[in-house]
Formats: structure tokens, sequence, C-alpha cells
């Protein structure tokens, strides 16, 4: 039920809008300062309350304006006038109106009212009378301040305008009115004495123009002239300064002063002060005066000083293959020489200011100095940084090492601009990225250097030492990847034909030597049976006997049970040698070895070539 009732309430908002409207709306407008000016709104068969919007803000509610003395509200109410008037218009009147009907919940289009302000008096520096001496150019200042838009100037001579003036505009604070300054310079051949010089300053609230006028008088001032002893100087030194000057009348006042700063602490015609690089920039002045005017002359001083910076060099990031050019900019007397290197090297890559690396490459990242050098003066540097943006870099130990049956971890570390998006560890059949799953957890870390992301492993088996690792990054770029094998801490792979040594038990060459010594002995008494029985023939048959008998020693890595089953023979033919080894001594003592019976070391010496070729010489000495 509550429904119909909206739609009536709508339905005659809808209509009363329909019903009210604008007959008169206020437009832009532009009044001059000081005059009045009336703002229109005209809204027939509308009762309600009208407000005046001033730049967003209300001004009063209905006719009252009483907060504005100089603003009214006229018209015809009953016929729906409401229109705005403002007798003495002032630049805070310039601003946008509104005219809102608040029961139609309608408003009128947006009026700028602009208010023109006339300039004040211009003024010319130095007037009403210029006093100049001969022979000199001049220079005349006029401005004219205060004035909405900025005054024109134009200077006047008997009537004719004189061309060449520049021109200079100041907004003040309140943003809306301006000041104009005109410098006009006259060469002294256009010069004569007692002619008027006219500065006219207009704009569109005064077209006529307010002006005003000096009078040139040509004089004969001082003649000045300014020595600086000693130069050239180095920074820091002292200097003196001489002001000479000829004079009719006779001089009243020296006045010193430096980069347009008067130099209180100066006086007479000389000035003596201690000299910095600013002195190579900025002259020292020395002003005559007389009764007729002044002369102004001015020298800067040829001081040496090293290297100081005019232009500091900015630090890059730049893609890759794309041009990196900085610049460095440095000023110093006499002349410098400016030198482009990169941090730890030697290499100059440049003598200009501007230093340019064409397609720059990941490893051109780093520290480049730009160094000055005055001759015998001075010199300085800046420190730049190249970053280059490029596919990350993984640069970590291919081989880690970790303890049996303890945690053990992998690094990998990335140098990577900008930073990697993704990192991730892949093993087998695994993948992670962080976190922890099973016996492993990835954690990464950022620092100054690059990232470390870090694959740490819980109770470390054996199979891990068996397993490759990869370390991938990505960035937006590319990606790089490095493989990473885990080692057992403290073991050490020997190079050459040689297999791993391992430590065989005395019980356990013992328990083998028993269990095969009657089937070995049987053998050997054979072999020794057969060679005696041939070398009683001849010494040639021993010869042959020995390259009749090979012994072939298997080297193959321990990889499986496997293998490993499948030459048991080695461990064992070395306990059946040392077994029967003293029974061989007992038929021929010339062919016992000289050192005593160590089954572990000739164990060892077993896995080695030349342990190798002892077994071969034990073999042919039996036969």
């Amino acid at each position: 039920m509550a429904k119909p009732r909206d739609n009536d309430a709508f339905q005659r908002v809808k209509i009363k809008r329909q019903a009210s409207s604008f007959t008169q709306q206020p437009q832009d407008q532009v009044v001059i300062a000081g005059q009045p000016v009336t703002l229109l709104c005209a809204i027939p068969e509308y009762n309600g309350i009208v407000l005046w919007i001033k730049d967003g803000l209300a001004l009063g509610v209905g006719r009252d304006l009483s907060s504005y003395p100089r603003y009214l509200v006229v018209g015809d109410h009953l016929s729906g006038q409401h229109h705005l008037k403002i007798l003495r218009a002032d630049l805070q009147d310039d601003a946008v109106y509104e005219c809102q009907a608040i029961q139609a919940a309608i408003r009128s289009r947006p009026a700028r009212l602009t208010v023109l302000v006339p300039p004040d008096d211009p003024v010319i520096m130095g007037g009403p009378i210029i006093s100049l001496r001969a022979g000199d150019p001049l220079n005349l200042t006029c401005h004219a301040d205060n004035a909405k838009p900025a005054a024109s100037i134009i200077w006047m001579r008997k009537g004719e305008v004189i061309n060449g003036a520049t021109y200079s505009k100041t907004l003040l604070r309140d943003g809306k009115r301006e000041s104009i300054m005109s410098t006009l310079f006259i060469a002294p051949s256009d010069i004569e004495n007692g002619e008027s010089i006219v500065c006219r300053a207009t704009n569109k609230a005064i077209p006529s123009g307010k002006e005003t006028s000096v009078t040139i008088d040509i004089q004969h001032p001082p003649l000045v002239n300014l020595s600086v002893e000693p130069q050239p100087v180095l920074e820091d030194n002292t200097v003196k300064f001489h002001c000479s000057a000829k004079a009719n009348p006779a001089v009243t006042q020296y006045r010193w002063a430096k980069k347009g700063q008067v130099i209180k602490e100066a006086s007479g015609d000389f000035y003596e002060t201690i000299v910095d690089h600013t002195f190579f920039f900025e002259p020292v002045s020395c002003e005559v005066t007389n009764a007729l005017g002044s002369t102004n002359i001015s020298r800067t001083v040829d001081v040496y000083f090293g290297p100081r910076m005019a232009t500091e060099p900015q630090s890059l990031l730049v893609d890759l293959g794309s041009d990196a050019v900085f610049n460095c900019a440095w000023t110093g007397n006499p002349s410098l020489t400016i030198v482009w290197m990169k941090r730890g090297s030697g290499v100059v890559l440049s003598n200009e200011n501007k230093l340019t690396l064409k397609s720059v490459r990941q490893e051109d990242a780093g520290k480049y100095v730009c160094r000055a050098v005055v001759p015998r003066v001075g010199a300085g540097e800046r420190e730049v940084t190249l970053t280059v943006n490029g596919p990350p870099i993984i640069s970590s130990t291919q081989t880690q090492h970790a303890l049996h049956g303890q945690k053990g971890q992998i690094k990998c570390f990335i140098r990577s601009t900008p930073p990697p998006d993704r990192i991730a560890w892949s093993w087998k059949e695994n993948v992670l990225e962080s976190g922890t799953s099973g016996r492993y957890t990835v954690e990464t870390v950022s620092t100054d250097e690059g990232v470390i992301s870090t694959l740490t492993i819980s109770n470390i088996v054996r199979a891990d030492f068996q397993t490759i690792y990869n370390c991938t990054a990505w960035n937006s770029f590319g990606s790089d990847t490095e493989i990473i094998r885990l080692k057992e801490q403290g073991t050490e792979m020997k190079s050459g034909a040689g297999i791993q040594a391992e430590s065989v038990p005395m019980a356990v060459i013992i328990g083998v030597a028993v269990g095969a010594g009657v089937a070995f002995l049987v053998l050997m008494a054979t072999i020794v049976a057969f060679c005696c029985a041939r070398s009683q023939r001849n010494l040639k048959g021993v010869v042959s006997a020995k390259n009749d008998i090979r012994v072939e020693i298997v080297h193959k890595e321990p990889a499986s049970g496997r293998e490993a089953e499948e030459h048991p023979t080695i461990k064992q033919l070395m306990v059946r040698i040392y077994y029967f080894s003293p029974l061989l001594c007992k038929k021929s003592s010339r062919f016992c070895p000289a050192e005593s019976v160590n089954p572990q070391r000739d164990f060892a010496r077993l896995h080695s070539v030349k342990g190798q070729r002892q077994l071969g010489f034990w073999f042919g000495a039996i036969c």
C-alpha cells in the first residue's frame, strides 16, 4: 500500500519541476572594478526559496543578503524575479554564480563574472629626472602593478613608439592580479639631453591608459677603473680591489657590491677580501658617485678552484638491451678534464659530460664514477648506479654438503632486477615454491645483494645424495635455472682408475679367509705344482707361464647391491693370497714380499694400479 503513495509524491515533484523553469538565467559578464553589475534570474510561477550561489557557497536565504552589504536581490518577487545586483564590483566578486530554486530542485547555468582592475600608475625607476653620463647607453625600467588582466606597457618619445623593450610579468598572491615590468635599452647615439621618455600602461579596464615620463639629463659622472691584484689567484687567498676614479665635480661616495648585494664592510676606493670560487662567476662592482651621478664598474676574479658540480648525475634503471645515458657537468678553473669509469675498473669509458652505454647487458649493472680533475688544483667525483632490468641470474655452488641423518640445507642465490616473481625447487617428481612438504621446507629471504631461496631437508637419507635438485627463478624478463647436487659432508671423490676405499674389519677378513681357505689352498697348490714342473724344463718356459696367467681386476662404483654381488671376489682373493703367503715363502724365499703382511693396507693397494701390478708379480713369482 506504500508504493502508490510514493509514486504519487514522485509525480507531484515531477509536475512541479515541469511547471517551474527559468525565463531568465545569469550570463557571463565582464565589469570594471567599482562599477555596478546585475545578474538576472527569473522563475515565473515559483514562490519558493531562491538561493544565489557564489563559487559553490550560498550568499544567503531568499532575498536576505545582509552578510554582503554590496549585494542586493532585486526585481518583482511576485513575478518570480530574483536578480542579483552588485553595487560596486570588487576583485572579490570575480567568481562563478548560480541561481537555484530549492523546492523546484532546479538551478541556472553557471555564469562567470569577470572583474577587470586597471593598473596602478606606472613608475619609471629613477625618475622623474634620469641623469646620464655622456656616451653611456640608457636603461629605463617601468613597472605597472596590480592589474587584471596584466597591463601592456609601451615606451614613447616625441609621440612615437620606441621598440626593443623587454617585458616580464609577475602573478600576485591573490592569483588574479599581475604586475608587469618593462626594460628599455637606448644606445648613446639615440639619446638627447633634456628629452622626455614616456611609459604608458593600458589594459581592458582602462583602454586610454595611464602614463608617466622621465627627463634625460646627460652629465659627466666619474670615470672609473677597477683593478684586482693578484691574478690569477688560488681559492682561499687574499686579493685587493682598487677603484680609481676621475670626476668633475669630486667623488662623494664609493659603494661596493657583489652580484648586486651591497658589501657593507667595504668603503673608500679599496676593498680587500679572501676569494672563493664564486668570485669567478659573480662580479664585484664599484659604484662611484659625484654630484652629477654615479658610475658603476664591475669585474670578476680569475680564481683557480677545483671541480664544482654543475649538473648532478642521476642513477638509472633501464631494461636489458636499452641505452643508458648519464649526464655529469662540472665547473672548474683552469679547464678541467672529465673521466667516466666503472667502479673497480681502470677503463676510461668517456671524457665527455655525457656517458652513453649502448644496448646494456646485465653485467653492465654496477657503480659508475664521473671524475673531474683540474690540473694542479684539485679533483672531484660523483658515483651513480646503473640497474639493469633483465632475467634472473642464479650464482649458487653446484655441489653443496650435508651430514647423513641430520638436517641439511641447499641454498640458491638469485640476483634479479626486477625481483623474481616466482622461485621453485624441483627434484624427482616434486615441485615446491614455499612452505613445507614432508621432509622438505622452502624459505626465501631478500637481501641487499639479491634473494636467497633455501631448501631445507630434515633427516637426510642416502638417497638424498643421489638426487638432482633444480632451482629455477622467473621474472617478467625471463628465467634462469641451476642444477645443484648434495654431497655427504666429509667424503671425497678420488680420481683416476681407483675405486673408493672401504675399511674392512679384521674379523670379516679372517672369517672369509677361513671359509675359503681350504678351496683356495687346493687351487694354489695345483697352480704351484704345474708352474714349478714347467719351470724345471727351461727358463723360457717360466716366462711363458707368467704370461699365461691373467688376473682381471674390475673397477666399478658400488652404485647398487646388484653390482656389489657380481664382484665379490676381489676381497676374497686378497684374503686367500695372504692366507696362503707363508706357504709360498717357505718354498722359495726369493718370491716373498719384503714387508710384513697387512691385510687392510694391501687390500687398499689392490684397488690401485700399483696394487694390480704387484698382484701380477706375485702370481708370476709363484710360477
